[in-house]
């Protein structure tokens, strides 16, 4: 038997690789929409996988289910109160899947979603579970939230919640080996650690939430001073329940500037991809931007709306890979193309160029900007029960995920600092309020953790 792990990062997905070199099967459990990866370990272990499994219907990101089914013949599997509508065989508490010598038991644990499941692992004749492949439910120091289906149903999940975790994964013995379906860098919990697998002791007793014992105290625990939701994440919940499009080989796809500004005049996006030093550099006005690194798929659902036509501004084709895959990762499959002359080509055809406008400043730096500048606006992208922790003074409250839907209330004339915990989700607003125009645009990029740190004034009024 063998289990192995694969962890997207910026998004902290992971899923998993499970089967008999034996009988030469295997299963992928929640699989990425980059399945090239699962293909290869499946070829150097010399298995075939025979089994797509979901523990659940995300809503951080399209699964690589169909894609999967379409290159190995792989069948789906999904619990049948996800009401998938894509072809699949539905699982059922208490179902078995056989792979060789070893056994997936199903248990129904709803809490995070009304269909989610957890896989007990175990070789054939073995009586014990060796492992447990918790989803949602049951991260490192974590649970799944309970609010991603609706807020109106968190409370009612929550307390299944409870149910799944003390009637099901809190019953296996201690040494059971957890393997989550997800790490640090996800929004599907709070405060998620860093390691990629735990025990079931070690959660029984280090995870602060199996230590609220009484049912009710958990639901208020569970549905208060949540994280801000996955951008986009109604839509990836239903582009999971329809069947995602099979993604396939990602081909570079140049498109001459000549090509491109038709796209520009019937509204296309321009995202630049490049780092942050290049686009600071030299950019195109009004573009956006999210450098292709582990974080584009975290950020692009709260800058850009998911159907709107892209043409990328990216280094190379490796980069336009990268970017094209992190994309679809989140549903963004628009994509035009990339600029083939790049940003020299386009400066060199005498259209619009622009340098500067975000700049990353240190605690101490902004400390002094908000002295020396009374027109800087500070806005606070963290959520309002982060905000009441402590924040700047005077600083306004703008959730990064109503960012979009405010940019009115902000004075595009005057300078902006934007401001979050550790300065990754002020990145993303950063990119917005550039692309609104504004003339400076200041991230603080150690957040709130640096600026405390550093012993400056806190608010908490």
């Amino acid at each position: 038997m063998f289990i192995q792990q694969f962890f997207v990062e910026g998004l902290g997905c992971a899923s998993y690789l499970v089967g008999c070199e034996v009988h030469g099967v295997a299963a992928v459990v929640d699989p990425d929409r980059d399945v090239q990866p699962y293909l290869d370990a499946a070829k150097g272990r010399g298995v075939h996988i025979t089994h797509s499994i979901e523990t659940h219907l995300h809503a951080d990101h399209v699964s690589g289910n169909t894609d999967l089914a379409a290159r190995t013949g792989a069948g789906i599997y999904i619990h049948e109160a996800a009401q998938a509508e894509f072809p699949h065989r539905p699982l059922k508490d208490g179902d078995v899947i056989e792979l060789g010598d070893v056994r997936m038991r199903v248990k129904h644990t709803p809490g995070h979603t009304p269909e989610s499941v957890i896989l007990l692992v175990s070789e054939t004749g073995a009586p014990d579970t060796e492992a447990a492949l918790t989803g949602d439910l049951l991260f490192v120091g974590d649970v799944g939230r309970p609010d991603l289906v609706g807020a109106e149903a968190a409370r009612g999940l929550a307390g299944q919640l409870y149910d799944s975790l003390f009637n099901s994964v809190m019953q296996l013995e201690d040494g059971v080996v957890v393997y989550p379906g997800h790490g640090a860098g996800s929004l599907c919990g709070r405060n998620l650690g860093s390691a990629r697998s735990t025990t079931v002791g070690s959660e029984r007793q280090y995870n602060p939430a199996l230590a609220i014992q009484d049912r009710q105290e958990f639901v208020a625990y569970m549905t208060s001073n949540l994280p801000e939701q996955p951008g986009n994440f109604t839509r990836i919940k239903a582009i999971n329940r329809q069947g995602p499009r099979p993604l396939g080989e990602i081909t570079p796809k140049p498109l001459p500037i000549q090509e491109a500004i038709p796209h520009f005049r019937r509204g296309a996006g321009l995202l630049d991809t490049r780092s942050e030093e290049a686009y600071v550099r030299l950019h195109v006005p009004g573009s956006v931007h999210l450098e292709a690194d582990d974080r584009l798929s975290s950020r692009v659902g709260f800058v850009l709306p998911p159907d709107l036509p892209l043409v990328l501004l990216v280094e190379n084709e490796t980069t336009y890979r990268k970017a094209v895959t992190g994309l679809a990762r989140v549903g963004y499959e628009n994509i035009v193309g990339y600029l083939e002359e790049g940003i020299e080509g386009w400066e060199a055809m005498g259209l619009p160029v622009a340098s500067g406008d975000v700049q990353d400043v240190s605690p101490a730096e902004l400390d002094a900007l908000v002295k020396e500048d009374p027109n800087l606006v500070v806005i606070d992208v963290r959520e309002p029960w982060e905000y009441r922790q402590g924040h700047i003074e005077g600083a306004v409250l703008m959730p990064l995920g109503q960012l979009a839907a405010r940019l009115e209330e902000i004075d595009a004339s005057q300078p902006v600092a934007v401001v979050c915990a550790s300065g990754s989700r002020s990145l993303s607003a950063a990119a917005l309020l550039g692309q609104k125009g504004i003339p400076k645009v200041y991230n603080l990029a150690e957040g709130m953790n640096g600026w405390e740190q550093e012993d400056l004034p806190v608010s908490r009024e």
